[in-house]
């Protein structure tokens, strides 16, 4: 099943955003992710949102996957500088079973 990272990004740096931008897609390419969303800044309908929060959206094939390219070492770098470049929550979560449906 189809896995998503969801993640609400504050850039804190700059030069360290776009360090880590080029790190984490090279290494979410080599695991087969892509992005959906990249950097956004939302229309927010509803609900409280910080200014200046962007979000990205990536896919993966599975959670198994995601969860492969995020505890590799070919992220560990980008998760290094993501620490003093970014403030985000990062989510985890998995597709639907059926996408076509009914809710």
């Amino acid at each position: 099943m189809t896995a998503y990272v969801i993640s609400e990004v504050e850039v804190l740096d700059q030069a360290g955003a776009q360090t880590y931008r080029e790190l984490a897609a090279a290494s979410i390419r080599r695991f087969g992710g892509r992005y959906l969303v990249r950097g956004a800044d939302p229309t927010v309908p509803e609900g409280p949102w910080p200014p200046g929060r962007r979000v990205v959206v990536v896919e993966f094939a599975s959670m198994d996957q995601l969860q492969r390219w995020y505890r590799s070492p070919d992220y560990e770098q980008a998760l290094s500088v993501s620490r003093t470049a970014l403030r985000r929550r990062l989510l985890f979560v998995e597709g639907v079973a059926d996408a076509d449906a009914p809710a």
